[in-house]
């Protein structure tokens, strides 16, 4: 399941981030990679803690003790298991 999919307050454990490479030139996909040095990494614990009111934006997250502000298209990146 994607993050985009996890309900508010349901406790879920990361698997993977999914990479994108977009640019021509074969390079790697800047998000995931950031996503992954700000410690979403496969088996690290996730919890979504509320959705902006208009449209579910911005999907605020918590990653170990750590909180974090991610827009839809970042969060559909991130595939959990519950």
């Amino acid at each position: 399941m994607r993050l985009t999919e996890l309900k508010t307050k349901q406790p879920a454990i990361i698997n993977q981030i999914y990479h994108l490479n977009r640019s021509q030139d074969g390079g790697e996909d800047g998000i995931a990679t950031r996503l992954m040095s700000l410690g979403f990494v496969p088996g690290e614990k996730i919890e979504v803690l509320t959705r902006g009111l208009f449209g579910g934006e911005p999907i605020l997250v918590k990653v170990g003790f750590s909180r974090f502000a991610l827009r839809r298209n970042e969060a559909d990146r991130i595939e959990v298991n519950v």
